[in-house]
């Protein structure tokens, strides 16, 4: 036979396609291949099916698909205790993916552990490291230069450890995950809140820390605590201007910021169709805004359509086989159910300042008048992980045709995110880039960008007070440019370039008029555009690593010296004692992200050097004793100063400190660094109203306490000049709540009672000083 090489060569040429496009072709039913990268790594739907059936039998009633995916990754799904919102499960997932700015510390925690090569496929996107300044390739050059050391070091340390790498320009993680990497049925855990976006394909994909994805890495079973299932039933058909988009927006509205927490969004019913498969990606993506676990949709048409234009016809083709496993069963039980008429469901546009606010379009001028905010729009921004597919483009391209044929130019400045490589090179070849552009657009670099603050903005000044609109995910104060006056608004893509056209928020596209170059009205068509590409998608350029098969050779170098990358040191044990005596570093009033905990922007190229970022250290927060952001009371001196030298001077001077948080404390991003800062400074404990469940689990595994009030009127009980004993820890038990004694300045104490959703493995990461710290033990014994 032919060597492997040799036939797909042949094959290339016969079929006229890249070479990572045939590697379905030479799989067989029983052996396709998860992606084209690996070709020896493969789909185990005969796992998938074996588990689910072992499950089915023990539980006795019909499963979502949520429950089909999760307990068909059981690793011991015969004896595994199961219970929705209660136990916790320990899952095998299918893969790891990482972005460039959390790899780095997974990869640094990863070489800690001494493990030789990674258990499972992994890859590293270089995505967030990538500032908006100039343009696409200016903007490149520019990152690849002062990245360089990072670059290197992602680079080098993929090729030892077994992981794939993609270089800076290969697009943004969750669009390369969703062309190369989901698919039906998959568990893939990321190290990006926004990882859901390959629900989409019908997967089950899961943002974590960086110390969650270490534990996957390292072949150890992931927990996760059970989730329960909210069904979102879709009825009618999206048309008009009426997006993927504002399905989320309008859930978003109905469940908060929190209302997902601990649950998977599950969406299913005849409505479902109507949607393509990358606007179930957006969907799924900004479902991280309502707190899910993750979203989820049942394997359709539209997914094998997209399977098969990406090159993937093998996996379609099994899962086709496979798919009474990748929907739901009819009858399953949803624990709560959300109906939405997709024929009744009008534009919508969410804030400012937070998700969740949900506003129609026809409606959200006339709300901005009465608010005070800003009607103008200075500028609109499409792209991002969450709305930057071939489909996306079209229908903004098709809005921006309309402006130019009546000799107009968007009012507002506006920028375009591709969401990779493959989306640049097919959109520049279909003329959809360079409309675009010629109504005023500037095309930025296949990255993140201003998404997530890595923007270089120049038209304001910090404190200006004006309005954005943006097709990403999240608008929280200050997250796009560093200016906690910027009134950031979310919408669908099309709808921020009908409004980017106008400038002004008080523009509806359904019902209003613009003014053409020749003096006439004339009103904007609803868009149309094509969900993919009639020719097949232009790769553009090669942008992928893959880690050689020895890599004995291969050195992974971090300078003493380096401002960018420090290599971790252990965290210290618990010492066997009550927390006695902890000084509050600071109280925090109201909303506080992961964002206000470790902001990103500029702070992005210290995400390698825990000591470095550690100066970031809360200084979003506002403290509820002054009313400021970045700035606490010393205990010891009474003089203010910022969060991070106080947490510092309390180290220096072994002073054990406690943050007190308001309700869904830590939301947003997945950044483990929220978690590692505190844990470096001294911190000891995190106590609040609620938890989002990441940070929940960061803080776990580097050894912190999360506890939240009994009685969440106890957090009125709590002042910044007291100091807390943490009483309980010697009995640590899951369950079990523990003791906390106020003592106040005046020499009075009152007790409080702390809960935990701590289980026995998480007890056994506090007690050993970290989850990291635990894996060493045992690879010890």
């Amino acid at each position: 036979m032919a060597p492997y090489n040799l036939l797909v060569t042949r094959l290339q040429k016969a079929l006229g396609v890249r070479q990572y496009h045939v590697a379905s072709v030479l799989c067989q039913r029983a052996e396709v291949a998860m992606s084209h990268f690996e070709p020896s790594e493969y789909i185990r739907y005969d796992l998938l099916e074996k588990n689910i059936n072992v499950v089915r039998k023990r539980l006795n009633r019909p499963l979502t698909l949520s429950e089909k995916i999760v307990y068909g990754h059981l690793d011991d799904p015969a004896h595994q205790e199961i219970e929705r919102g209660k136990t916790y499960l320990r899952l095998r997932p299918d893969r790891v993916a990482m972005q460039d700015a959390t790899a780095q510390m997974a990869m640094l925690q990863f070489i800690s552990s001494g493990l030789p090569k990674v258990a499972v496929p992994s890859t590293i996107h270089c995505d967030h490291l990538i500032e908006a300044q100039l343009g696409g390739e200016k903007d490149l050059r520019r990152a690849k230069d002062i990245n360089q050391e990072v670059y290197n070091f992602l680079a080098t340390a993929g090729a030892k450890y077994g992981v794939g790498f993609w270089r800076p320009g290969s697009g943004i993680i969750h669009q390369i995950i969703l062309e190369n990497y989901a698919y039906p049925g998959v568990l893939l855990i990321g190290t990006d809140s926004h990882t859901p976006n390959g629900g989409g394909l019908g997967g089950i994909c899961i943002g974590v820390g960086g110390a969650d994805a270490v534990d996957v890495m390292a072949g150890i079973p992931w927990e996760l605590k059970c989730p329960k299932v909210i069904g979102v039933k879709l009825t009618g058909s999206l048309s008009g201007w009426t997006s993927p988009k504002d399905v989320i927006l309008k859930v978003a509205g109905i469940l908060t910021v929190k209302g997902g927490t601990g649950a998977i969004v599950e969406y299913h019913g005849p409505g479902v169709d109507s949607i393509s498969c990358t606007g179930m990606a957006t969907i799924c993506n900004m479902g991280a805004e309502v707190g899910a676990t993750t979203s989820v949709f049942p394997y359709n048409h539209r997914m094998k359509k997209y399977l098969r234009k990406t090159g993937r016809a093998g996996i379609a083709n099994l899962a086709d086989e496979f798919k009474d496993h990748l929907v739901p069963d009819p009858g399953c039980h949803y624990d709560q159910l959300i109906e939405i008429n997709l024929s009744e469901l009008k534009p919508h546009i969410n804030g400012p300042f937070t998700p969740d606010l949900a506003h129609s379009v026809a409606e959200v001028g006339s709300v901005a008048e009465k608010e005070g905010w800003p009607l103008d729009i200075r500028v609109g921004l499409i792209g991002s992980c969450t709305n930057s597919s071939y489909e996306d483009m079209g229908r903004s391209a098709a809005v921006a045709k309309q402006a130019l044929a009546h000799g107009l130019k968007c009012k507002s400045q506006f920028t375009i995110t591709p969401g990779s490589e493959q989306i640049r090179a097919t959109i520049e070849r279909d003329g959809y880039a360079q409309i675009l552009r010629d109504v005023g657009g500037i095309v930025l670099a296949n990255a993140c960008g201003p998404c997530i603050g890595q923007w270089d903005r120049k038209d304001i000044k910090k404190g200006e007070k004006n309005t954005i609109v943006t097709s990403y995910n999240r608008n929280f104060t200050g997250r796009n440019d560093a200016n906690p006056e910027t009134h950031a608004f979310v919408t669908s893509p099309e709808i921020v370039t009908a409004l980017a056209i106008a400038g002004t928020l008080k523009f509806n596209p359904d019902t209003d008029f613009l003014t053409g170059k020749d003096g006439k009205k004339f009103k904007l068509e609803a868009p149309d555009a094509d969900e993919l590409p009639q020719a097949e998608f232009d790769p553009g350029q090669d942008t992928y690593q893959h880690p050689p098969k020895d890599s004995s050779g291969q050195r992974v170098d971090v300078s003493p010296t380096s401002q960018r990358l420090q290599l971790l040191e252990p965290f210290d044990k618990w010492d066997g004692k009550d927390l006695e005596d902890l000084q509050i570093l600071i109280k925090v009033k109201g909303k506080c992200t992961t964002d206000h905990i470790s902001a990103a922007g500029p702070w992005l190229k210290f995400r390698g050097h825990l000591d470095n970022i550690s100066n970031n250290l809360l200084i979003g927060a506002v403290n509820i004793e002054n009313g400021k952001a970045n700035s606490v009371r010393n205990a010891v001196t009474q003089e203010f100063g910022p969060v991070p030298d106080t947490a510092r001077y309390y180290k220096a001077h072994g002073i054990r400190w406690v943050v007190i948080g308001d309700e869904n404390y830590g939301e947003g991003s997945s950044r483990e660094h929220a978690a590692l800062e505190p844990r470096h400074l001294g911190g000891r404990a995190i106590i609040t109203k609620s938890f989002a469940r990441i940070h929940e689990t960061n803080l776990k595994k580097q050894g912190l306490l999360p506890l939240t009030f009994a009685d969440p009127a106890d957090y009125n009980k709590v002042h910044p000049v007291d100091k807390l004993t943490i009483q309980g820890l010697k009995d640590f038990a899951p369950g079990k709540p523990l003791k906390c004694i106020i003592k106040h300045p005046n020499g009075t104490q009152e007790t409080i009672l702390l809960n935990h959703t701590f289980n026995e493995t998480q007890i056994e990461w506090f007690r050993a000083g970290s989850a990291l710290n635990r894996m060493k033990e045992l690879q010890q014994k």
